[in-house]
């Protein structure tokens, strides 16, 4: 085994074999990870939304956009849709009890993005200092 080889990395890897324990674990890490996914999780962590207080609550995201994601995030079963018999049809978004299970992982990523942004964002400018050919936009 390298040095650099953790068994979180096996984890994170392609499975060989569908049946294999770990298999599945990199799709699901990519869509919780996915920074509309999380952003969506974190707005609807304070209760139901409709569409529109979810759009305007998530700064940057398209209709299109949000539109994918909700639906990703329902199929996951991390998020449930409900409409209303009215005219127009209302719909409202809610954590499932499987969404909302995540809530405090996503709370936690926010408080420690918060956190550290200006170091990191230090970190960022003095390196690209020192490699002005290779910085990453």
């Amino acid at each position: 085994m390298s040095a650099g080889h953790t068994p979180v990395t096996d984890l994170l890897q392609p499975c060989g074999a569908p049946d294999h324990p770990d298999c599945g674990i990199r799709d699901v890490l990519d869509r919780i990870g996915d920074k509309w996914s999380v952003l969506a999780i974190a707005e609807l962590s304070t209760g139901t939304r409709r569409f529109r207080e979810l759009q305007r609550g998530i700064h940057g995201i398209s209709q299109r956009m949000l539109t994918l994601t909700l639906r990703r995030l329902e199929r996951d079963g991390l998020v449930l849709r409900t409409a209303y018999p009215t005219v127009p049809v209302t719909v409202t978004y809610e954590l499932t009890e499987r969404g909302r299970s995540l809530t405090y992982l996503v709370r936690q990523l926010a408080d420690w993005s918060l956190a550290n942004k200006d170091a990191i964002g230090e970190s960022r400018r003095r390196w690209d200092a020192k490699n002005p050919e290779a910085a990453i936009a």
